[in-house]
């Protein structure tokens, strides 16, 4: 973030007045900003260390070496970093009751928050395949999820996501920021540093509409679609048990996406009208700091394999005493 900082800064240096941007406060009462710096610490340290123990249990539990968790793991990572660009710096402007933020910095966090968020796209696009390919075609799950497949297609998600910041930062390079410099939300976002530009966006906003709107709706086809086959295959199974299990199998990663997709929806396409806003700052805390948190709960919580690594983990390191032994079977 350093490095793309310091490029940036030397890119804009001619192209702003203002060295700073001023960030909506979350509450002007001590009492109650000492309650949400406490709840948000708690929600991101619950974060790291959740979603690191299932990147734990993944590497070490040789049972959980398959396509599946192999993309959960990678969920997980994703999951961390796309926490860490904006809680950090809530919880620093929270305990000094500061809400402004560099204008380069402004623009990194931005940024690197477009970028793990088309990541995490295209990622749960790749799981929706994955539970696919294992349900209506078992018989060749093999060889189409081969372990080099999952690096191909898990390095094309990370390597892809790159192109709608970059696309988005570069265009913001023609606009001139000379003030106000205020905007209506507690981090930096594309849509809010476009509103405080002092120059014509409409070039901006066509860029973001038609690089942004394709990208969503392949991404949403791809990901949606392989459930119509995954209920359809499911539905055509005989026994009660075997349609339970076939969409047991799914739950955990649909709630994810709809849970997802529900609170980028609501903060995106619903107007940030003064009605709205108290109610648009819940869904972008839910969004930003809820959702990252959430992910490592749900697949926990549903998932059979997941629970019995943890349970033998800790079993294992926390009451037996140590043998040299030490990997999850």
């Amino acid at each position: 973030m350093e490095i793309l900082t310091k490029n940036y800064n030397v890119m804009i240096k001619n192209q702003t007045s203002i060295s700073s941007v001023l960030l909506m406060s979350l509450s002007d009462t001590p009492r109650t900003i000492y309650i949400l710096f406490t709840i948000f610490l708690l929600i991101y340290l619950m974060t790291i260390l959740s979603n690191l123990l299932i990147i734990l249990l993944v590497v070490t539990c040789a049972h959980l070496h398959t396509p599946m968790y192999f993309f959960l793991g990678n969920l997980a990572f994703l999951d961390m970093s796309y926490s860490s660009v904006t809680a950090p710096r809530l919880l620093y402007d929270l305990s000094n009751h500061r809400w402004s933020i560099s204008f380069p910095d402004c623009i990194a966090q931005m940024f690197f928050l477009m970028y793990f968020c088309s990541s995490e796209v295209f990622l749960l696009s790749s799981m929706s395949y994955d539970r696919y390919v294992a349900i209506c075609r078992p018989l060749c799950y093999s060889q189409i999820m081969s372990p080099g497949a999952c690096t191909q297609i898990v390095t094309l998600v990370w390597s892809c996501a790159f192109i709608n910041p970059i696309i988005f930062t570069l265009y913001l390079r023609r606009l001139t920021f000379c003030g106000p410099n205020f905007i209506s939300n507690f981090f930096c976002d594309l849509p809010h540093l476009l509103q405080i530009s002092c120059t014509d966006t409409s070039i901006n906003v066509l860029v973001l509409m038609s690089v942004g709107g394709v990208t969503a709706i392949v991404a949403f086809v791809i990901t949606f679609y392989p459930y119509v086959k995954i209920f359809r295959t499911a539905m055509k199974v005989g026994s009660s048990d075997g349609k339970r299990k076939a969409f047991s199998t799914c739950t955990s990663h649909l709630t994810v996406v709809l849970i997802y997709y529900a609170s980028v929806t609501f903060i995106y396409l619903v107007p940030n009208t003064s009605n709205l806003l108290a109610l648009n700052q819940v869904v972008t805390v839910i969004y930003t700091l809820v959702t990252p948190l959430l992910n490592p709960l749900i697949y926990s919580l549903r998932n059979k394999d997941l629970k019995a690594a943890l349970q033998r983990t800790f079993h294992r390191h926390l009451l037996v005493p140590d043998n040299g032994t030490r990997r999850c079977r």
